[in-house]
């Protein structure tokens, strides 16, 4: 079917999808996804203006353009197009929102960063954090920006991580932690320690958690070893265990 997709022309995709049952549109949405024709995605994107019950196939859109392996250009504008301006249910939102940071990534391990839709998805997810009322969106947010990876959201990562409330600064660290090792600078090392150790103010147990396994994944110092064994007293005997064996398994 992906094959056949890739050799159809716009008008005989959107014929395709307008006539077939109900049960079979999820599976040529992914089809139509994963074939990435300019045809298919045209196609795919005026019938889901059209359709009157279009949240489900929707979903499948942004599933199916989350995982791709290697995302284009031309789908990554039709889940733009899809999320710009729209009055999606919030749960189709933050899906959606997840899927841009998934495609933002992959388009820019691939070399085409400088794409004017990667810039627009990219000035999506930021503005959209910066407009986030809701803690459960401010997290979303922040999860799609662990999809990019992009090293120009570090400060805004760290700022997260180190000011924001329990939720939101656990989902900017874990965003961290997305990063390549050679990202996780002098300046991001020494906020997980602030965190790690409560230099500023008191952390949730998870947010130094997780702290402590960003350290000990990217070339932690001998140092940092020792005051995260240190830190371990005084925290639950789960999360001390749990600490203690990620260490001998960095120093194995």
């Amino acid at each position: 079917v992906i094959q056949m997709l890739r050799g159809a022309k716009k008008r005989d995709v959107l014929q395709l999808l307008r006539r077939a049952p109900e049960e079979m549109l999820p599976f040529l949405v992914e089809a139509a996804v994963a074939a990435q024709s300019l045809a298919s995605l045209a196609a795919l994107s005026d019938f889901l203006d059209s359709h009157k019950e279009p949240r489900m196939l929707l979903e499948k859109l942004f599933y199916a353009a989350a995982f791709s392996p290697r995302p284009s250009g031309e789908l990554l504008h039709l889940v733009l197009d899809k999320l710009d301006g729209k009055q999606l249910a919030p749960e189709l939102q933050q899906t959606g929102i997840v899927a841009l940071g998934s495609l933002v990534g992959k388009l820019c391990q691939q070399k085409l960063c400088d794409l004017q839709e990667v810039e627009r998805g990219t000035e999506t997810i930021l503005r959209g954090l910066g407009g986030a009322k809701e803690e459960s969106e401010v997290v979303t947010y922040l999860l799609a920006l662990g999809n990019a990876a992009l090293p120009r959201t570090i400060p805004t990562l760290l700022e997260q991580a180190e000011e924001a409330p329990a939720a939101v600064a656990a989902a900017a660290i874990s965003a961290l932690r997305r990063f390549p090792a050679g990202h996780i600078s002098g300046e991001v090392k020494g906020a997980m320690r602030r965190i790690l150790h409560q230099q500023k103010r008191s952390y949730a147990q998870t947010c130094r958690l997780a702290a402590a396994e960003l350290l000990l994944d990217t070339e932690p110092l001998p140092m940092d070893v020792i005051n995260i064994l240190l830190a371990t007293k005084g925290m639950e005997a789960e999360t001390a265990t749990f600490l203690l064996q990620k260490v001998q398994n960095v120093l194995h």
